[in-house]
């Protein structure tokens, strides 16, 4: 996080800067800012609220109206519905990865020939901000727009997301002095979840609950009609006008060291031609190319497992915003869990070992997740029964996939810890720096292969728990790729 900006190409030091302040001074505060400002929208659109709304009230809705499931009985159709709403927002995300992995990475390097930032991410917030606010209209039938405009929308607000936080990521060495760093990252990643969970809440206790339970309000606020999905379809003008209203202070007081008069052309072919420079140098250490390989391919399941998960459970389990959002709450804080516990075991038997214990458990933790029904748990071996009274988790299958949600948070974080740590020991000392671009970047270039094996597995079998069983052959692949790494403490690590 804190390593020195490396120039791609030579590894010379390059645009090198030095913030001041800590994380609550002014620029460390407004750089942190902007997670709030702008991570509710993915937390709430892209992964729990709308995405599970828009596959089960729209795509699904429209294959079920349209008479093509007729003759099928109603349990049938209903499952064919859901695997094709479960891959159709696989789709979604596999074409707007396409776009970021083959770009993303070059605008990065831009940045750190001069390329100025707040453009950029002044644009790509404000298409954002258009897309959440359009959402209002993503009604089912005709009355709405078409699910191909808004898939359209949905890929355009995803690779601005994407730009957006190349741009916001590449401002952090500047956002505060050297040492405060991991506590300007972190407190943004604190106000960003934090702000998406009180929207959550807000969503849950002005228009859910009270039409579930007429508590705490006797019906919907605002004259919410929940007949026409709107509890749903607020969610995108929610984010989209407090992203609006809540850039100020980042575009005010964050430092963005972009040289003003820099070509953007010239800025994005000097870093294209820097990115592959890199790679190519890094083909002579093997241990940390193989790693990057790896990670790559395990990162992509991972991003599946968690963008795609809250649109499985919505559907296959018919759990609502109200459960949905209790989900996301717990997930959070046993990822807390997991930050602690990879440390932890990063400690005890070393990072690569952490990673295969924390890859397997991923998997096995993914079937027991699978193994989940309506009817029953562990594939027919634990039957659903109620446990108590209740309108929500009421039954065993309920409370299984939540102790599933818990153990996936720490095992998932745990993994983020484990490999940066893993990298640390693998890449050459005096090339850290460059090979932390590279792990950057290993993050983007595959993220549509996940979303592709979701969307055919489901489409091919027409059943969503073997579109998600998927996933797996890339936490398998990824597993065995790591096998084949040599690890070595930081100290002794020399050039492969």
């Amino acid at each position: 996080m804190a390593q020195a900006i490396m120039d791609a190409g030579s590894g010379s030091p390059a645009h090198v800067h030095k913030g001041e302040g800590g994380a609550f001074g002014r620029t460390g505060f407004a750089w942190a800012w902007f997670e709030a400002a702008r991570n509710p929208y993915y937390i709430l659109i892209v992964i729990y609220v709308f995405a599970p709304y828009f596959a089960r009230d729209i795509v699904g809705a429209d294959i079920l109206a349209s008479g093509k499931l007729n003759g099928l009985s109603p349990e049938e159709a209903h499952r064919v519905a859901g695997a094709e709403g479960q891959a159709t927002v696989a789709n979604l995300s596999k074409t707007a990865g396409y776009i970021a992995a083959l770009t993303a990475p070059f605008l990065g390097a831009a940045f750190d020939r001069g390329l100025r930032r707040k453009p950029l991410i002044l644009l790509c917030l404000s298409l954002i901000a258009l897309v959440g606010m359009s959402l209002w209209w993503a009604i089912p039938g005709p009355a709405g727009l078409s699910t191909a405009a808004i898939m359209a929308l949905l890929i355009a607000a995803y690779v601005s997301y994407s730009y957006s936080e190349v741009a916001h990521n590449s401002m952090l060495p500047d956002a505060a002095r050297l040492e405060a760093l991991p506590a300007v990252s972190g407190l943004g990643l604190a106000l960003g979840n934090g702000l998406a969970t009180l929207m959550f809440v807000a969503l849950v206790l002005m228009f859910a609950l009270p039409d579930a339970l007429g508590w705490p309000f006797a019906e919907p606020l605002f004259g919410i009609d929940t007949s026409q999905y709107e509890q749903f379809r607020i969610a995108g003008p929610i984010c989209g006008v407090w992203l609006l209203f809540s850039m100020l202070p980042f575009f005010l007081y964050a430092k963005d060291t972009g040289v003003k008069g820099t070509s953007p052309v010239k800025a994005v072919k000097e870093g294209a031609q820097g990115v592959i420079r890199t790679i190519r140098k890094a083909t002579h250490h093997k241990e940390a190319f193989k790693f990057l390989i790896a990670r790559t391919i395990y990162a992509d399941g991972m991003f599946a497992l968690l963008t795609i998960g809250a649109v499985y459970v919505s559907l296959f389990l018919g759990w609502g915003l109200i459960e949905l959002t209790i989900y996301a709450i717990w997930a959070s804080a046993w990822g807390v869990v997991g930050g602690f516990f990879g440390g932890w075991l990063d400690q005890k038997v070393g990072p690569k070992n952490a990673l295969l214990i924390e890859l397997a458990a991923i998997v096995l933790i993914l079937f027991l997740g699978l193994s989940v029904t309506r009817e029953s748990a562990f594939f027919g071996l634990v039957p659903n029964v109620k446990v108590w009274n209740a309108q929500f988790f009421s039954g065993t299958s309920d409370l299984i996939y939540l102790a599933q949600g818990a153990l996936i948070a720490v095992f998932a974080t745990a993994n983020i810890s484990s490999s940066r740590s893993m990298l640390v020991h693998v890449a050459p000392p005096h090339m850290r720096g460059e090979f932390f671009g590279l792990f950057a970047i290993a993050g983007t270039v595959t993220v549509w292969l996940g979303p592709l094996l979701i969307e055919q597995f489901t489409r091919l079998s027409g059943d969503q728990r073997i579109g998600m069983s998927a996933i797996a052959l890339l936490f398998f692949l990824g597993f065995a790729m790591l096998l084949t790494v040599r690890s070595v403490p930081p100290a002794q690590a020399t050039e492969g």
